[in-house]
């Protein structure tokens, strides 16, 4: 029988996880805030058709135990998410944290230290159109791995290999969460610096150099860091997905142009502290960093 999983973070990418959980066969419940009530309805979007998907849900503070837990909540709630269901996860939970950035895993790491923790990056590409509304806009991978580092492949991942979304393990887990975070620095704060899709940052002459500038010092940083490939493919890696996505307004935009908080403390704000320690000027990402944090 499939492992029952239950789902931090009813967003896009978590809905769209339930709903594949759901379909395989998986008991998927989501995990809503205190006093939420029960989650209507899913409606799932895919290839101009919409399928509809009721799904078991709780409430946070509820007692029931949760053995295998899936964090998708934006990075700055991942901390708080997890401590929120702290009481009820199992002595040896399994954790799987599925959020943009990085920073936050060390500390759910100290905050239940004898949880199985697991941490992932997925190119999926979903977005919310109407609350509960959830569009599958683009087919992407999912790439798995155990934080602590190499580990046999845990038996809950023959569930996930069998979901309609593409997952694979990796014991390269690290390398992996450092590329997609290098890409988002490279992109994301600019195009919310300069309220434009991905592909202005490529068409416009003045967008195209900071990009370049951006990755001059990432590539510093992720060569400091043991990166050596990332750091030789950066700035083409960064071109490449902002032609791939040239029509995207990316997370970070979209959460500027709403007012709401953005993760650039995760994202710029990670590598920024991470060049501090490997005593490495990053001028024009400290800089970025700033406005992004004043804007």
């Amino acid at each position: 029988m499939a492992k029952g999983w239950h789902i931090l973070g009813a967003g896009a990418i978590g809905c769209l996880f339930a709903d594949a959980l759901a379909s395989s066969g998986a008991p998927t419940t989501l995990v809503l805030r205190a006093n939420t009530p029960s989650a209507p309805p899913l409606q799932m979007e895919r290839n101009g058709q919409t399928h509809t998907r009721s799904l078991s849900s709780t409430n946070a503070p509820d007692v029931s135990p949760i053995d295998h837990l899936l964090v998708t909540t934006k990075a700055y709630d991942v901390v708080s998410s997890v401590n929120s269901v702290r009481h009820r996860l199992t002595a040896d939970a399994t954790i799987v944290l599925l959020a943009n950035g990085l920073g936050y895993a060390e500390d759910v790491a100290s905050l239940v230290p004898g949880a199985n923790l697991y941490c992932g990056t997925t190119t999926e590409g979903a977005f919310r159109r109407a609350p509960w509304h959830i569009c599958h806009a683009g087919r992407g991978q999912t790439l798995l791995g155990a934080f602590a580092g190499r580990a046999s492949t845990p038996d809950w991942f023959d569930d996930w290999q069998a979901l309609k979304l593409e997952c694979r393990w990796t014991n390269t887990i690290h390398a992996a969460l450092w590329h997609k975070l290098a890409i988002n620095c490279a992109i994301n704060p600019l195009t919310a610096r300069h309220r434009c899709h991905n592909g202005e940052l490529a068409n416009n002459p003045v967008f195209a150099r900071q990009v370049t500038e951006l990755c001059k010092e990432i590539a510093d940083v992720s060569r400091a860091a043991g990166f050596d490939d990332i750091a030789h493919s950066i700035k083409g890696d960064a071109f490449d997905v902002i032609q791939r996505t040239a029509a995207n307004r990316s997370s970070m935009l979209q959460d500027t142009l709403a007012g709401r908080s953005t993760e650039i403390e995760f994202i710029t704000g990670h590598l920024v502290n991470r060049a501090e320690q490997l005593d490495i000027e990053v001028p024009a990402n400290r800089d970025l960093l700033e406005q992004i944090r004043n804007a």
